[in-house]
């Protein structure tokens, strides 16, 4: 009798551990983000990133899995840092350029973001070497890696991973050499997550030659990933919305595939005169390929102090409008406090750092 007492313990402990487990699996999520400024009026289709909820960032250029309390790191393509192809940058400072999602300010300026980026930059950053410019308008900086959310609009696409995976693209990307391939035609951001995604799910996502004559931008990727996410629920695709912070710039643009940006912008009537054949056909590209409905009506809106359906094992209820592809309602939004004054030595890098 004694052993059957204490077995029972150890039986409702396995019970729980089955009945939970669903809800360990690791959590990554890609983020396509808005164009915005003068790059993003020229050039619309916006930038991808990925975000990994169990894989954080030892330095900006080493991963190791994510100990008790982390929320992991986001891990990009970009251009202008010091040779290097991918950056990681933990999820709070990349979106809000502090390290505590209680120090993001409801509304910034530009002197505001100046003074957060330049702090984090010159606590964590500078291992990436002291010739790593801010960035301009027309070359990238390391400014590009903190504070996105005050640049523009993100939406997350979450989806399933399991602990095994994401080990394997640590020992990866760790053991691999991480020098630039950047090329804004046929290496960009989105094929580096083009490449990523690939890695967790081999032969998925492939280069297209229709649309966009075989250039691979976040929109596409993202809706190969929303079709992938309609055939397999077990992937449970989530999506998210992560407001921009307002005061810093006007609100950032839509994503746009090269063929609705050759339609839809000023481009037209220069290609209309030289070819209007050419012009035809990128006008039936983009009819026929190059529309993507990606955004649920209503995707729950994450704010500096509520990312945790993002960050945590959480699975949400199931959207109502996407097959395969979930949402939940619209959260309230949260205030936070603004961060301290700056410092007498902190001083102030203009921003005019370039992005997809």
């Amino acid at each position: 009798m004694g052993g059957r007492r204490q077995s029972v313990p150890v039986l409702v402990a396995l019970a729980a551990l089955a009945l939970f487990s669903p809800l360990v699996h690791a959590q990554a999520a890609l983020l396509l983000e808005q164009p915005y400024g003068f790059f993003g009026l020229m050039n619309p289709t916006g930038h991808n990133a990925v975000y990994f909820e169990r894989i954080c960032a030892q330095t900006p250029v080493e991963l190791r899995r994510c100990e008790p309390g982390e929320m992991g790191a986001v891990i990009a393509r970009y251009q202008g840092i010091s040779g290097y192809d991918w950056v990681a940058i933990p999820l709070v400072p990349y979106l809000y350029a502090v390290e505590n999602a209680s120090d993001v300010p409801t509304r910034v300026d530009r002197e505001t973001v100046i003074r957060m980026r330049n702090r984090y930059h010159e606590a964590h950053l500078l291992t990436l070497g002291s010739n790593v410019s801010a960035g301009s308008i027309t070359h990238g900086g390391w400014t590009q890696l903190l504070g996105v959310a005050y640049e523009r609009r993100i939406y997350a696409f979450r989806f399933k991973t399991t602990p095994e995976q994401d080990d394997a693209f640590i020992a990866r990307m760790n053991g691999s050499t991480n020098h630039s391939h950047f090329q804004l035609l046929f290496n960009n951001c989105a094929d580096f997550v083009r490449t990523t995604l690939n890695s967790y799910y081999p032969h998925t996502f492939k280069r297209s030659l229709f649309p966009d004559a075989g250039i691979t931008t976040p929109i596409q990727i993202t809706s190969k990933l929303v079709r992938y996410g309609r055939k397999h629920p077990d992937l449970q695709l989530t999506v998210f919305e992560i407001p921009q912070i307002p005061g810093y710039r006007r609100s950032s643009g839509s994503n746009k595939s090269i063929a609705q940006s050759l339609t839809t912008t000023g481009y037209a009537v220069p290609i209309v005169l030289v070819n209007p054949y050419l012009a035809g056909g990128i006008f039936v590209d983009y009819l026929v390929r190059g529309r993507f409905h990606l955004i649920p009506r209503q995707p729950q809106m994450l704010t500096p102090g509520n990312l945790s359906p993002l960050t945590g094992p959480s699975l949400p209820e199931q959207n109502p409008e996407g097959a395969g592809v979930q949402a939940t309602g619209v959260a309230a939004a949260s205030s936070v406090e603004a961060p301290a004054p700056a410092t007498a030595n902190s001083g102030l890098t203009e921003i005019k750092a370039t992005h997809e």
